[in-house]
């Protein structure tokens, strides 16, 4: 039996197990195979490990998309992590190749995936505050939202999950230098049904910006001349 003779239901089997590349590759061999690709039901699970995967034509991004994870191990997102005012030209080179990447494709999932229950982020050092409420303005179904090492990200994002994460069960910030204490606790006040981790985060430096550094070292100068 050749492979275009089985059934939709059957195809869109064996389409599962294979790996994005693989899909499409197969996709360019026949029109029916091609169907099947598209179909959005093939597409509940997307998986990336780094940015530059976003903007290939591997995929579809439907409806049916349900869990989303876009994590990026490579040393070079140290990079990423660098304030901004700390970086040299050839960094912020780098980042500015990607650094509207992830936030334009989480866009997209707003507009076409509302039906969202899992996202994870990891490495993502562009994705915001204001990235991540609109996400959960559109996806009113997400349950599990982890964020690690999203240097970005800070206790606004906490703030949103108070007022709009009412379907969420399972919230992780892990080692996002700037969130708080502070904002912590108010989420386990608000959500306290929340299964909340925050790895590192409280207890890192975060970040401040030159002008606010200058501040509080005159501040502590202050302090100690008392």
């Amino acid at each position: 039996m050749h492979i275009t003779q089985l059934n939709r239901e059957c195809l869109l089997h064996l389409f599962s197990f294979l790996d994005k590349n693989s899909r499409k590759s197969l996709a360019k061999t026949c029109h029916k195979l091609l169907e099947v690709f598209q179909d959005p039901l093939l597409w509940s699970l997307l998986n990336f490990h780094s940015p530059a995967e976003l903007k290939k034509d591997n995929f579809l991004l439907g409806p049916a998309l349900k869990y989303l994870s876009i994590c990026w191990y490579s040393d070079r997102v140290k990079v990423c992590n660098i304030e901004d005012w700390m970086k040299n030209n050839l960094q912020k080179d780098f980042c500015n190749r990607h650094e509207n990447t992830v936030t334009d494709f989480l866009l997209e999932v707003c507009n076409r995936s509302p039906n969202l229950r899992s996202l994870t982020l990891s490495g993502c050092g562009h994705v915001t505050d204001d990235c991540i409420l609109l996400l959960l303005k559109s996806c009113p179904n997400l349950k599990t939202l982890k964020l690690e090492n999203c240097v970005r990200i800070t206790d606004r994002t906490l703030e949103a999950v108070t007022l709009y994460g009412g379907s969420l069960q399972t919230l992780h910030v892990d080692f996002c230098r700037n969130i708080t204490q502070t904002g912590l606790e108010r989420v386990r006040e608000k959500c306290p049904s929340v299964m909340l981790r925050a790895e590192r985060s409280a207890n890192m430096i975060p970040d401040n910006k030159p002008e606010k550094k200058l501040m509080l070292e005159k501040a502590s100068r202050k302090l100690i001349q008392l």
